[in-house]
């Protein structure tokens, strides 16, 4: 449970907002809530979610949208980050729910001290910004991003704090760059 952050040293949720990794393209006569992830869209969240496991993500809840790519992200992140507990679905998450229907969800769970949710655009950037109590702030939400903001909890209306995004595209160069050195320093 994270505690302290707050200025009269209130409790802080950790909440990591976790885009779902590239998925196979609709095909005719099948629902797009079906659609998988592909190889690659499961590696990249792989390489994010490892990397977020280095700077010490374990989140004490996943909550899930309903739709398979989403669901098969978030299995991603239980196995990665070594996650014991069962993964939570929820409507809340839908790529076209709303961030304070989701706010509410959250606010649900105000026990948990760290969530993960695993969802769709444009819910995830807008649920960025609602988070960090300026829904005009534009927030690029690759697939396979992920967000952490802390909020204090449990009011009404956000208190956030924006503490770090990840994406592949940040995380394959910083490991470009470590194996590079380590082949250099031979």
């Amino acid at each position: 449970t994270a505690q302290g952050g707050g200025p009269q040293g209130q409790s802080v949720m950790q909440i990591y907002l976790l885009r779902h990794g590239i998925a196979e393209d609709a095909r005719p006569g099948h629902a797009d809530s079906e659609r998988p992830l592909t190889s690659e869209g499961r590696e990249k969240l792989r390489r994010v979610l490892k990397r977020a496991r280095a700077a010490g993500l374990a989140p004490d809840l996943i909550l899930s949208s309903p739709y398979r790519r989403a669901i098969e992200t978030a299995d991603v992140a239980v196995e990665v980050l070594g996650y014991q507990g069962k993964v939570v679905r929820t409507q809340a998450l839908l790529a076209d729910a709303s961030p304070f229907d989701a706010w509410e969800e959250i606010r649900s769970r105000h026990q948990e001290g760290s969530l993960l949710l695993a969802s769709h655009e444009p819910l995830m950037s807008s649920m960025a910004a609602f988070l960090l109590g300026s829904p005009a702030l534009q927030v690029d939400m690759k697939k396979a991003a992920l967000v952490r903001v802390d909020c204090e909890r449990p009011g009404p209306q956000p208190k956030g704090v924006l503490k770090w995004m990840l994406t592949p595209a940040v995380v394959g160069r910083s490991e470009e760059r470590r194996v590079g050195k380590e082949c250099r320093s031979r």
